[in-house]
């Protein structure tokens, strides 16, 4: 038998982990891509590299490069994976259903839009969807994308995109530690411990309660203790178990507050503005009629939020008022 039929083949998960490193050049980013921790795809790298018997990668000030090997390789698992990409999207078009495949924000993903997706498969069966949640802008074309929703901090928006919804933070915390708490305003957070988001987006560091204290003119506060996360759900479920006070975010956190998990203990005070989310399409994706539907959906769902939210301000302000005399 030939050996080249005998040799054993790399595994997939392994040029998967390369492919993404080699594309971003951050061991970070590929583990964000991909759901995994950053020390879980540097062993990956290892591991190959092991049985290459070659570098992949070299070190080069705070980052990283290719080597002349790991050059070679990345080009021939960029081609075969994409061949993948296109044989399952055909297999998958031969059985009758489409594929559609849509890319946002991490905490966009995981907060809103995939809690949500359940109601669009109960109206499109015939349609498969696929999220992938990255915090850097991803190329449609080449990732083979359908449906960006990015993010922008300037309203003014994504050149070709078309707005979606606002974005406003504030803080949030849970019921019980407002009530233990003094929390009447933004220097109380003095005495609290902050619950604060720290990861690498495509503008680069982003930690969740800068641009807030900045609003605030309170840069240099210090809380009575900080907890960081790479993951904003950790985030929201540290907060959610009274561990301290975290930035929410509409539309992530509209769930949360209307089940009482969390609350807004500064009220409208609290509440600043921070740019909005933007629709962009992958050209060659413009027509297809699954697009048409998701963009569709996704409308709906957005008028559904706001009319919720306009509901429960408006009870509010009915709890907040004085009883009338007779």
């Amino acid at each position: 038998m030939d050996n080249k039929r005998r040799r054993s083949r790399f595994s997939l998960t392994l040029l998967q982990g390369f492919e993404a490193a080699a594309r971003h050049l951050s061991f970070t980013r590929a583990a964000q891509e991909l759901s995994l921790t950053q020390s879980a795809i540097s062993r990956e790298i290892k591991t190959l590299e092991q049985q290459l018997g070659q570098a992949l990668f070299v070190r080069v000030n705070r980052g990283i490069r290719l080597t002349e090997a790991g050059q070679t390789l990345h080009r021939a698992v960029g081609q075969a994976l994409a061949l993948i990409d296109e044989a399952t999207d055909r297999l998958g078009a031969s059985k009758g259903s489409e594929t559609l495949t849509v890319t946002t924000s991490a905490p966009l993903a995981s907060m809103w839009l995939v809690p949500k997706l359940w109601r669009f498969l109960s109206l499109h069966p015939e349609i498969d969807v696929r999220c992938v949640a990255a915090d850097q802008r991803l190329d449609l074309e080449r990732e083979r994308l359908d449906i960006a929703i990015r993010w922008s901090p300037h309203d003014s928006g994504v050149p070709g995109g078309e707005r979606l919804f606002g974005v406003e933070i504030f803080p949030i915390c849970a019921p019980a530690l407002a009530r233990a708490r003094t929390l009447r305003g933004p220097a109380d957070l003095a005495r609290h411990v902050l619950l604060d988001l720290e990861t690498i987006t495509g503008i680069g560091s982003w930690s969740d309660w800068a641009p807030w204290l900045e609003a605030m003119q309170l840069p240099d506060l210090k809380p009575l203790g900080t907890l960081r996360f790479s993951h904003y759900d950790q985030v929201i479920q540290a907060a959610i178990d009274g561990s301290g006070v975290a930035i929410g975010r509409t539309p992530h956190n509209l769930r949360q507050l209307r089940d009482g998990l969390l609350v807004t203990p500064l009220e409208e005070e609290g509440k600043i503005s921070l740019g909005a989310y933007f629709a962009l399409i992958a050209p060659r994706s413009a027509e297809r009629a699954v697009v048409k539907k998701f963009l569709a959906w996704i409308r709906s769902e957005i008028r559904a939020d706001a009319e919720g939210s306009e509901s429960r301000t408006q009870a509010a302000r009915k709890r907040s008022r004085p009883p009338s005399r007779s």
